[in-house]
């Protein structure tokens, strides 16, 4: 329970409190509108469906008004990197902005499912006590205020009217029905098949919350039972959030039209040359380039006036010749240090794809293609050198944040920096194929080169996994087993093949850092990150005299 405490506590108690002022609202309001004397006879005409449409409506309240603070991206990376008072801890918990997200996202779905359905009861009661059906009360109640300058209890107000025609010609009826077809579409949308498969369905669909609170303003002010609830309005909670998000995308926009450029445009597989010049810190600073990898990664070297960066940040790119709305997400692999900054790119859709062809077309030394760049903005990676020890695992293309962290610290010893606090770096990469490979490894060949020059070869461990291969290739590694060098990677470090033992990497690393704080990074799968968060968890030590573990993802 300790270990678990040290990785999980101040996530659980920080969703135990939302979860507590969710229900306190649900209750409160529920047995307000079902006892106050205040709504006796709107009761009479609705029922206990009255307290099952105003409690939802409060919790539906509080969740817009949280809905869109996980997503200002600029406004966590300020928490994240300018306010002192925001320690390790703090930070973990702004890493899992996208999980909270979708947290509130769910509650706002339940809640309109109540809310909905209570509503459409109430509409049908009303409907049926305008017209008599019910006992005398009813009827009473729902011709009062059939007179000049006095308020009604019953909006329905003619004998002719359906309850079918009241919810499309009503405020609330017609704004109801436009935001809940909204929030279906953005909640269907944002399935996870839909979201790797079609991004630019969920993408599109996903900025109908424009019209969902649009709506739901206008929904809140011609509400069913409006005149006969508690003086809150819906605009009073969600007008803070939506002027915060407003300026995150009036900076977005100005971002996206700051200048960006490439200094050279060229497109070759790689080789040595390209090792040497990746480590010659003249022509770092001095080419920027387009580089088509042969396992069809794009890599981008961009200059922008302004940019700063920290290692594992990530970045959003806008092609207008694809699309001028799609904004997409990649992790920086330059380092802070250089003078530019990069992506690399694996052909993982339509729009990765079409930006890869208009690269390979494009004719030798001409600029690349139009790019609107938003950010940088904040991730788990920054804090990788807050630790003593820090373990990056990183699976396919999800490599790229530590080739940033690589290579700063390839600079930082370089340099002899005194900042440097971490002693020892585990690397960890997971590819399915082997000329996934083929970009990163010349980035580990140098790393390899430039430690054992400075007699420091025990300050980077890294273990690569393949984990699929064919006959052919088997035969292949066998042939070449006994060569000084990897076959596939041409490292000193020999390929595994499958997948880890995390059990024995977690007891290695507890082994030969018995008294360490260690940092876990991730950016992979799902399924990979619960298997390491519940390693950190296992192998920690409460003892502040043991090893620890942290846990860190990578979100986007």
């Amino acid at each position: 329970m300790g270990n678990w405490v040290v990785n999980h506590g101040l996530s659980t108690f920080i969703v135990v409190v939302w979860m507590g002022i969710n229900i306190f609202l649900f209750v409160y309001f529920f047995l307000l509108y079902d006892s106050s004397d205040r709504f006796l006879y709107t009761r009479h005409l609705l029922g206990s469906a009255l307290s099952w449409a105003r409690a939802p409506a409060a919790v539906l309240n509080f969740n817009c008004m949280l809905i869109l603070l996980p997503v200002c991206r600029n406004l966590l990376s300020l928490i994240r990197g300018s306010f002192m008072c925001c320690g390790r801890s703090l930070r973990k918990q702004l890493d899992k902005n996208l999980t909270f997200h979708k947290l509130v996202a769910y509650m706002i779905a339940l809640m309109t499912a109540v809310h909905t359905i209570a509503h459409l009861l109430n509409v049908e009661w009303l409907n049926n006590s305008r017209h008599g059906v019910y006992d005398e009360l009813s009827t009473t109640l729902s011709e009062l205020g059939d007179e000049q300058n006095t308020s009604y209890l019953n909006p329905i107000r003619s004998t002719t009217t359906t309850p079918t025609m009241f919810v499309f010609t009503s405020i609330a009826g017609l704004t109801g029905v436009v935001i809940t077809l909204a929030l279906v579409l953005i909640v269907t949308s944002s399935m996870e098949v839909i979201r790797r498969n079609y991004f630019e369905v969920f993408w599109y669909t996903h900025h109908l919350f424009i019209v969902f609170f649009a709506g739901l303003v206008f929904h809140g002010a011609g509400g069913l039972v409006g005149l006969h609830s508690l003086n809150i309005s819906t605009w009073m909670f969600v007008i803070g959030p939506m002027v915060i998000y407003l300026f995150e995308r009036l900076l977005r926009f100005i971002r996206y039209i700051q200048k960006v450029t490439y200094r050279k445009v060229s497109k070759r597989f790689i080789d040595m040359e390209v090792l040497n010049f990746l480590f010659d810190i003249l022509a770092f600073v001095s080419l920027n380039q387009i580089v088509i990898r042969p396992s069809k990664v794009l890599e981008l070297q961009l200059v922008k006036n302004g940019f700063k960066m920290e290692v594992g940040q990530y970045i959003f790119i806008n092609c207008p010749a694809i699309s001028p709305l799609e904004w997409h997400p990649f992790t920086l692999t330059s380092a802070p240090e250089e003078d530019f900054f990069s992506v690399h790119i694996r052909s993982a859709g339509d729009w990765t794809q079409k930006l890869i062809t208009m690269a390979e077309q494009l004719p030798e030394g001409s600029q690349g293609p139009t790019m609107g760049v938003d950010g940088p903005f904040g991730t788990a990676s920054e804090d990788v050198f807050d630790y003593e020890v820090s373990m990056l695992v990183g699976a396919g293309i999800g490599v790229t944040p530590f080739a940033s962290i690589l290579k700063s610290v390839w600079y930082k010893f370089k340099d002899s920096n005194p900042k440097l606090r971490t002693r020892k770096i585990y690397f960890y990469w997971l590819c399915r194929e082997t000329h996934s490979f083929e970009w990163f490894a010349d980035l580990l060949q140098g790393l390899e080169k430039e430690m054992e020059e400075r007699g420091m070869g025990n300050f980077l461990t890294y273990k690569l996994y393949l984990t699929g291969w064919d006959q052919s290739h088997a035969a292949h590694v066998m042939v070449h087993f006994d060569e000084d060098t990897d076959v596939i990677t041409g490292l000193k470090q020999k390929t595994h093949y499958g997948r880890p033992n995390w059990d024995k990497e977690f007891e290695e690393v507890r082994k030969d850092n018995p008294t360490s704080v260690v940092g876990t990074f991730l950016c992979g799968p799902e399924a990979l990150a619960k298997t390491l968060e519940k390693k950190c968890v296992k192998y920690s030590n409460v003892d502040p005299r043991k090893t620890k573990f942290y846990f860190n993802k990578e979100n986007f």
